[in-house]
């Protein structure tokens, strides 16, 4: 076999689990306990075809997490957030990130093993987070006595609100973004 044949084969193969991989999110989203049976059939592949890929049903369920795991990795990634100007960092990473938690709520939801790969990448994208916050705060954006680790928890539940009450009107995520930097800033009291 060609080694154009063998990148096509690759390429065939990776499109085929992007395709399971986004009806697992689909299936498991509305319902959770979905045999593999409805995930091939939603990505309309064979039955076979998931179980070539993935050994079981928790293969497929680790492989999901790890994979929206490393989508969240790639949108902190995108933001710049070691050179862009860290309000700026602060605003792309945020809209990145509501994207990429909306298309993958199921899967970034999933409790990661501690030992796993999207554990890891959890991990740090948290450190990642407390590094833009404290270049925020070496620019006077957050307050110098402010405890970064609580700031990137409330940071967090910003985001998963924001998406969990979420409407059409909120469906722009540059307005969603600039409004939960603004609330994390600035709070809710008025304007001096």
């Amino acid at each position: 076999m060609g080694e154009t044949a063998a990148r096509s084969l690759r390429a065939d193969a990776e499109r085929s689990v992007r395709a399971i991989l986004e009806a697992a999110e689909r299936v498991l989203a509305e319902e959770p306990g979905a045999s593999m049976e409805q995930i091939a059939a939603a990505a309309g592949v064979a039955r076979t075809t998931i179980h070539r890929r993935f050994a079981n049903r928790q293969a497929l369920v680790d492989a999901l997490a790890t994979s929206a795991a490393r989508q969240l990795a790639q949108a902190v990634d995108d933001g710049r957030p070691d050179t862009a100007p860290p309000l700026v960092a602060m605003h792309r990473i945020t809209a990145n990130v509501l994207q990429v938690k909306g298309a993958w709520a199921f899967a970034l939801g999933l409790p990661a093993d501690p030992d796993s790969e999207a554990a890891a990448l959890h991990e740090d994208i948290a450190r990642r987070c407390v590094a833009v916050l404290r270049r925020a705060q070496a620019d006077r954006l957050i307050d110098e006595a402010a405890d970064l680790d609580w700031v990137r928890r409330v940071y967090y539940a910003l985001l998963g609100e924001s998406l969990h009450g979420a409407t059409d009107d909120d469906a722009d995520p540059d307005a969603l973004a600039a409004r939960i930097i603004d609330t994390l800033l600035h709070g809710a009291g008025p304007r001096a």
